[in-house]
């Protein structure tokens, strides 16, 4: 009789090279539609992300796992969290900085993803310290390509993992308050380079003063990187409206597009409106 035994593991025919390539692409749609929506949210559930996704909670789980392994997110019971800065850890006792951060903190997430979505692919982009600009690089699109050109060390250090940003440091001194390198050093760096947006974070934002800042040597820089870009971006809560720093960092006429959170009330945002800046409340 004819051997009917199937045949032994180590005789079986190797997988498919065509289909190890399918199912690594569909993890990879999988991957990048996870950290988008971890971006917009900042917490994922498995059960949701099982139903959105088409697949097995298992698959979910395993998939977060190997997001965790590469330090792109944080596992929790159920699901996952956005990866919290370690750079910020000697700061977190630090009751101004933590004041600074805290502070409108929903509302300049809102303003940060909304920002980031302007982003197209390929673009190089600058950010001007702060609390908000460091929003708009935690919801900067996924496989865009793009380049940050930044003086800000800690913005440096959360794209630290991001294989598909390059980021570009300027040199400087450093500025402790906000991780920000200026001076002479910092402002060569920046010769000869197109930027095509400029994110621009501030102390304050008036109609007739502009946009302003409390130090000299960041105005400079950020008002340097500003002459470089073809578009130019405000990011700014509705708490710095009226405020006047005492360096201006641009005219508001020098803006292109002010974003905004839904408590800037008609009256602040008008007289930005009547200078022909697009001005987004989210």
């Amino acid at each position: 009789m004819p051997n009917s035994k199937p045949p032994s593991p180590a005789l079986a025919a190797p997988t498919n090279p065509m289909q190890v390539e399918v199912s690594q692409g569909k993890q990879q749609v999988r991957f990048t539609s996870i950290l988008t929506a971890l971006q917009q949210t900042g917490r994922v559930v498995v059960e949701e992300l099982s139903e959105q996704l088409g697949v097995s909670l298992v698959t979910v789980r395993r998939d977060l796992d190997v997001l965790e392994q590469k330090g792109l997110l944080r596992r929790t019971h159920g699901g996952a969290v956005s990866m919290e800065p370690l750079f910020y850890e000697p700061f977190r006792k630090d009751r101004s900085f933590v004041a600074q951060v805290e502070r409108a903190a929903e509302e300049k997430r809102r303003i940060g993803r909304v920002a980031a979505g302007l982003i197209r692919p390929g673009e190089t982009i600058a950010l001007t310290p702060g609390t908000t600009t460091t929003e708009v690089i935690r919801g900067l699109p996924l496989n865009y390509n793009i380049t940050v050109v930044t003086n800000t060390v800690n913005v440096a250090m959360e794209l630290s993992k991001r294989r598909d940003v390059y980021v570009f440091v300027t040199g400087g001194h450093l500025h402790g308050e906000w991780f920000s390198l200026v001076g002479t050093t910092a402002l060569r760096a920046l010769e000869n380079m197109l930027i095509n947006t400029m994110f621009i974070g501030a102390d304050g934002i008036d109609a007739t003063w502009g946009a302003s800042c409390f130090n000299a040597d960041e105005a400079e820089l950020n008002s340097t990187m500003l002459r470089l870009a073809r578009r130019r971006v405000a990011v700014v809560d509705s708490g710095k409206f009226g405020v006047v720093a005492n360096w201006r960092i641009c005219h508001a006429s020098e803006l292109n597009v002010l974003i905004t959170d839904t408590g800037a009330t008609d009256e602040m945002i008008v007289p930005f409106q009547k200078a022909g800046i697009e001005v987004m409340r989210v």
